[in-house]
């Protein structure tokens, strides 16, 4: 006889990692971290949570360039945005390759071939994090894109 294997929906496993995680949160104490300091903003970058991190969305700002969008237009802003998250992910102790979820936020969905060609190099090829896009009519500062992760410390 054959094995037979069942298969689960992608929803169902993208729902069941979200309520682990929620859950892991909820019992574990909550650290944020202001990596380069405290934010302006009422928002914390980072907050840890057990062994997990939830990264606020980075936009393409550039903080040698005195906060201003990266240029290059979609490909820029999104080298900029993984350039942010990689920071954040760094001085939390962890690495692009503990992220295990992102969701993205694209202007014009449009955009989303050429996002796709600069975030694939930031990953190792078939390990990429579950991820989301959505089209938004408009983000902070112009932006084009902004990204925002979960990451395992």
């Amino acid at each position: 006889m054959g094995s037979h294997r069942a298969r689960v929906p992608l929803s169902r496993v993208l729902r069941s990692l979200t309520a682990a995680l929620l859950l892991t949160a909820a019992c574990a104490p909550l650290t944020h971290l202001h990596p380069g300091g405290v934010a302006p903003r009422p928002y914390t970058p980072v907050v840890r949570a057990g062994g997990v991190l939830y990264l606020a969305g980075q936009i393409g700002a550039d903080a040698a360039n005195g906060g201003a969008l990266a240029p290059g237009g979609i490909e820029g802003e999104t080298r900029q945005v993984l350039e942010n998250i990689k920071a954040l992910l760094s001085a939390s102790g962890s690495s692009m390759d503990r992220v295990v979820k992102c969701t993205v936020f694209l202007v014009d969905i449009g955009e989303w071939d050429r996002m796709n060609a600069v975030y694939r190099t930031y990953f190792a090829a078939g390990r990429y994090p579950a991820r989301t896009a959505v089209g938004v009519s408009g983000l902070p500062g112009g932006a084009r894109v902004e990204i925002e992760c979960i990451a395992r410390a």
